[in-house]
C-alpha cells in the first residue's frame, strides 16, 4: 500500500505535461518513420540499462531522476532505448521487491545511501513500480522511449552461452516471453511517450534457427499489437542482431499494418579488430557492403531499419573504435538512419560482479555529472537532425551536402566569396549538387568547387569545364574526393585542423594499415530539407501545444 501511495504521487506530479495526441502515436510509411501528420519523425536514442542484476535504471544513486532526463534531453536525444529484463514482469517473488530490497539483496548498502539523497521518493517502490516512475519523467522532459526487453534474467549481456539467447534456451521460455510481453504492453497503453517496444535483444546462440524466428517473432509481435496498438513493433535479427539476411527471401507477416520495424547492431568488435589491423579504405567498403547485404537492404524494400545499437570507447584511445566511428558516420548520414547510441550510463551499480563499474562508453562520466567526451556529443548532433523524409514532408528539390564524418560537421562557404571553404554545422550547410558531369556546384548559382594546388584551400569559382572542377569518389570506401590539377597531379579534399577545406595528395589509397584516412573521408549526403522556413521536425512538438512546435524544429 505504501508504496503504490508513493507510486501515485509521483505520478500525479507529471499529469499535467501529455504528449499532444495530434502528433502520436508514430507509425510507418515505407523506410521512414512518421508521426500522425505524416512528418518525418528522426529517432535518435541512447540506451539507459535497468535490465541488470538491481533491475532499477542505472545512475540514480549518482543523480536526480530529472536531472538525467534533462542531460538526455540537452545532449540532443529525442529518445531513449529503455531496457528491461523478462523475469521483472514474469517472476512475482521478483516483481514484489522493493527497490531498497533489490540493493539490500546484493550488498549495495553505498548505492541505497545515494538513492537516498539523489532519489529517495523512489527507495520503497517496487522494482516495477520505479521503472513506471522512470519512462513518467522522461515522458516529462518530452523523451520518448522505446522498451527494450533485452534479457530474462537479469543481468549483463550478452554470451552465445548464458542461457539468454533464443527461444527454447534455459531463460527464455516462449510462452512466458509473450506474457511478460503482453503484460508491459498493456501497462504502458495509454502511455503516449512510450513510441515502441524491441521484442528481443540480439538473438543468438547454438539453438537460434530461422523457422523459429519467424514463429516466434510473429506471435510476440501480434500479442504486443494486440495488447497496445500504438506502439511500434521493433524486431530483431539473429547472430547477436547482425543477420536480417533472411528476409531478403522471405518478408515476416502480420494481421496489422505500419507499425513493424528492424533492428541491427553494429560495433567495431563485431568484426574482431579488423579496423585496426586494416587500412580503413578498405574495411570501410567491405564491412559497409557487409552490413548493407546483412541488413540495410531492407531500407529499399521499404522497412525502416533502426540501428538500435553502436557506440564506441569515449576515451578516444582505441584505435579500432576510432576509424570504425569515422566510417559509421558516413554510412548513418548517407542513409539517414534511425538509431540509439550505446549508452547512456557512466557507471554500473553492479556489472559482472564489479561494484561502480566505469562505463568507458558512455555519454556520461563515471558520476554522471557531465558528458564523458563533449566533442563526441557536439560531432553526434549532426546524425539527430534528418536529412531526408518522405517526398510529401519536404519542398521536393534534392540535393547534396558535404558531409565530414570525422568531425560531425559539412562544408560552408564564406559570406566573402573568395574566403575559403570551411567546415561548419550541416544545419547551414549549402545545397551543393553533383552534376553528371562530375561538378559539385551550389545550387541556384554558377558557381562550383575547384581544387586550386596542393595544400592551398579549395575555392568556388564559375570556370566549371575544366579537370580542376570535376570530382570523382574514389578508394574502397567512396569517401574521397578526388580530382586533378592542371599539371595532371591527383589531389583530394582535405579538412585542416583549423576546418579549412584544402587539396592534398590523396592518401591511404594502399594497404597501409597504419595510415589515417579521417581528415580526407567526405560523404555527399542527399537531403530534401526543408529550410529555414519549414524543415523536418527533430523532435515532437513540446506538450505545450500547437504555438510552441516551431521551438522544436531541427535548426
Amino acid at each position: 500500500m505504501r508504496s503504490s501511495l508513493l507510486l501515485l504521487l509521483i505520478l500525479a506530479s507529471s499529469s499535467l505535461l501529455q504528449w499532444p495526441t495530434a502528433a502520436l502515436p508514430l507509425s510507418t510509411n515505407s523506410r521512414w518513420i512518421v508521426d500522425e501528420g505524416g512528418r518525418r519523425v528522426k529517432l535518435a536514442c541512447v540506451s539507459w540499462a535497468s535490465h541488470l542484476e538491481v533491475m532499477v535504471a542505472e545512475g540514480l544513486s549518482k543523480q536526480s531522476l530529472d536531472n538525467i532526463s534533462k542531460k538526455i534531453a540537452s545532449m540532443g536525444f529525442n529518445c531513449v532505448r529503455f531496457t528491461w529484463p523478462l523475469f521483472m514482469f514474469t517472476n512475482d517473488s521478483l516483481a514484489s521487491i522493493t527497490v531498497r530490497q533489490s540493493f539490500q539483496s546484493l550488498g549495495l548498502v553505498e548505492s541505497i545511501a545515494g538513492i537516498q539523497v539523489n532519489n529517495p521518493s523512489i527507495l520503497d517502490l517496487q522494482v516495477i513500480e520505479a521503472f513506471q516512475v522512470v519512462v513518467s519523467k522522461l515522458a516529462e522532459n518530452n523523451l520518448m522511449v522505446i522498451l527494450d526487453n533485452h534479457i530474462s534474467k537479469p543481468g549483463w549481456c550478452c554470451s552465445n552461452s548464458d542461457g539468454n539467447g533464443f527461444f527454447g534456451d534455459k531463460y527464455l521460455d516462449p510462452d512466458l516471453w509473450i506474457a511478460g510481453l503482453t503484460r508491459v504492453a498493456t501497462m504502458f497503453n495509454g502511455s503516449a511517450n512510450v513510441v515502441g517496444m524491441s521484442l528481443r535483444n540480439e538473438p543468438r546462440g547454438p539453438k537460434q534457427n530461422i523457422s523459429s524466428w519467424y514463429k516466434y517473432m510473429q506471435k510476440g509481435a501480434e500479442a504486443v499489437h494486440a495488447a497496445n496498438p500504438n506502439v511500434l513493433v521493433i524486431l530483431s535479427g539473429l547472430n547477436f542482431d547482425r543477420d536480417l539476411t533472411f528476409l531478403s527471401r522471405k518478408q515476416m507477416t502480420v494481421t496489422f499494418t505500419g507499425k513493424v520495424v528492424f533492428e541491427y547492431h553494429w560495433y567495431a568488435f563485431s568484426d574482431g579488430q579488423a579496423w585496426r589491423d586494416g587500412n580503413p579504405n578498405q574495411v570501410c567498403g567491405t564491412l559497409t557492403k557487409n552490413m548493407m547485404r546483412q541488413g540495410g537492404f531492407l531500407l529499399d524494400q521499404g522497412w525502416p531499419l533502426f540501428l538500435s545499437e553502436f557506440g564506441g570507447d569515449q576515451r578516444g584511445i582505441n584505435v579500432n573504435d576510432n576509424r570504425f566511428l569515422s566510417c559509421f558516420f558516413g554510412v548513418a548520414a548517407e542513409l539517414d538512419l534511425d538509431w540509439a547510441f550505446w549508452a547512456l550510463q557512466g557507471s554500473y551499480y553492479l556489472r559482472q560482479g564489479v561494484m561502480g563499474m566505469d562505463e568507458t562508453y558512455g555519454a556520461l562520466s563515471w558520476d554522471w555529472c557531465q558528458p564523458r567526451n563533449p566533442a563526441f556529443i557536439h560531432r553526434l548532433s549532426a546524425l539527430q537532425s534528418p536529412f531526408r523524409g518522405p517526398p510529401d514532408t519536404s519542398d521536393g528539390r534534392e540535393y547534396q551536402i558535404i558531409f565530414h564524418p570525422s568531425t560531425g560537421q559539412c562544408v560552408l562557404r564564406s559570406s566573402v566569396m573568395m574566403d575559403p571553404l570551411k567546415l561548419g554545422p550541416c544545419s547551414q550547410s549549402e545545397r551543393w549538387s553533383y552534376t553528371p558531369q562530375k561538378t559539385l556546384t551550389i545550387k541556384g548559382t554558377y558557381f562550383c568547387l575547384r581544387a586550386e594546388n596542393p595544400g592551398a584551400p579549395a575555392k568556388l569559382g564559375i570556370a566549371c569545364t575544366s579537370p580542376n572542377s570535376k570530382w570523382d569518389l574514389i578508394s574502397d570506401s567512396k569517401m574521397h574526393l578526388s580530382t586533378k590539377l592542371s599539371n595532371g597531379t591527383s589531389v583530394c579534399l582535405e579538412a585542416d585542423p583549423d576546418g579549412t577545406i584544402v587539396t592534398n595528395p590523396c592518401k591511404c589509397l594502399g594497404t597501409d594499415p597504419t595510415c589515417d584516412p579521417a581528415s580526407q573521408w567526405f560523404k555527399l549526403v542527399n537531403s530534401n530539407k526543408k529550410t529555414a522556413a519549414g524543415e523536418l521536425p527533430l523532435r515532437l512538438p513540446y506538450p505545450g501545444g500547437d504555438e510552441d512546435q516551431s521551438k522544436w524544429s531541427a535548426s
